[in-house]
């Protein structure tokens, strides 16, 4: 339909400027005098250009598209040129040049910026760059290019979309921070590990002699009897936090902050050289079971990269199952809203959790309503860490923590 719609407001166009030809020709005729055919001497250069413009094949221009930008973050700029080639030196004046994309976000973009213009003449060869300012996160495919020429009053405009398909990623903005493990509980009592190894005592490995405060249940008592001299067992080293990140993708103003503060810690955890179990939840299931290597991190940051605010039931009854399959003994929640359900649910459904600590993403300057006060507080009263962060301290969320 579309098609047909160009091809009918082109052909009625060239019948336009015929009748301009036939009216000012024939007002030559009749009228007579040096007026009437100025008039129409003036008319036929305008009128035969257009003519030749109609028949002007589009498809004779080839385009290539070079990306400057590598990487793009988030709000950062994208940079990049439209080469266009020829073979019919045909002189063409009014061009204008516009990038095409199904991105709604994106889309936005490139009408807010001005499309460019140029008057390429009989030149074969000529180039467009541009740049897009503050850039959306996601996965945005560059359609193709429209191309539009006109004549020098407008009687005639041709246009195509000349595809020149092409993925850009935006990443979201990421913010330095040091890792720390969280608070967790072991044998007796509960300690803080400042380091990422603690001792597996299901398995002796070796006794060594006795240092003071070493544990009564460590101490090799066969060999106390036959020696009279207090030795302790040796134990293997294993990883002291198995951390599993949640995330919920509920729909809210605070999403891409939310988005910003996943992808932080996610770096601050293998770049400290640690490991984490990454579950995402929206409309599809997205679980990543082991993140410990800039490979693996970057599969994270693209599914960030794409991923949107899609889940359309409460929380709790979409990852209800999930969270009874969950092993680790440290769980990082982050959400932009902390319900009560939520908490019982965790507490029901995850077995052998030793620390459970829950990131509430606020906007900065926002004030907590009582409502979410009293569920914080009930959460902290079932032994949860909650901590509310924006933007302003998101490189301080586990440095607190730790000093807390």
């Amino acid at each position: 339909m579309s098609q047909m719609k160009k091809f009918l407001d082109l052909w009625g166009r060239l019948v336009f400027v015929l009748a301009i030809l036939v009216l000012t020709f024939s007002f030559a005729m009749f009228q007579g005098g040096f007026v009437s055919w100025f008039i129409f001497y003036m008319a036929l250069p305008f009128a035969l250009y257009s003519l030749l413009l109609t028949f002007y094949p589009l498809q004779d221009i080839q385009m290539s598209r070079k990306i400057h930008t590598v990487q793009i973050r988030k709000g950062g700029n994208f940079s990049a040129t439209i080469d266009i080639r020829r073979s019919v030196p045909f002189p063409l004046l009014y061009t204008v040049l516009s990038e095409k994309t199904h991105s709604s976000a994106l889309k936005k973009r490139i009408e807010d910026e001005r499309k460019n213009m140029l008057v390429p003449g009989f030149r074969r060869s000529y180039s467009w760059t541009y740049e897009i300012e503050n850039m959306p996160r996601g996965e945005h495919v560059l359609e193709g290019v429209q191309i539009e020429i006109g004549d020098f009053f407008g009687w005639v405009k041709k246009s195509r979309l000349l595809p020149l398909k092409q993925v850009v990623l935006v990443y979201p903005n990421t913010v330095e921070m040091a890792y720390r493990p969280m608070e967790s509980r072991y044998d007796q009592g509960a300690m803080a590990a400042p380091f990422t190894l603690v001792k597996d005592t299901s398995t002796a490995t070796g006794i060594r002699d006795y240092h003071p405060g070493d544990r009564v249940s460590w101490i090799h008592w066969k060999s106390f009897a036959r020696t009279q001299t207090m030795r302790t067992k040796e134990f293997e080293d294993r990883q002291s936090q198995d951390v599993f990140l949640l995330d919920d993708r509920l729909p809210s103003e605070k999403f891409e902050t939310q988005i910003e503060l996943v992808a932080s810690i996610l770096q601050a955890i293998v770049r400290s050289h640690s490991s984490v179990s990454y579950l995402s939840i929206g409309v599809t299931r997205d679980y990543f079971p082991i993140i410990q290597t800039e490979e693996h991190l970057q599969r994270v940051m693209y599914h960030l990269t794409k991923v949107q605010a899609d889940l359309e039931k409460p929380v709790e009854e979409a990852v209800a199952q999930d969270l009874m399959q969950v092993k680790a003994s440290s769980l990082l929640y982050i959400t932009s809203r902390l319900t009560m359900d939520m908490i019982s649910t965790i507490q029901r459904n995850v077995k052998h959790l030793n620390t459970c600590m829950c990131l509430v993403v606020m906007n900065k300057g926002e004030k907590i309503s009582p409502e979410d006060e009293v569920t914080h507080q009930f959460a902290r009263s079932k032994g949860f860490i909650v901590k509310r962060i924006g933007p302003e301290n998101f490189s301080s969320v586990f440095t607190e923590v730790s000093r807390n």
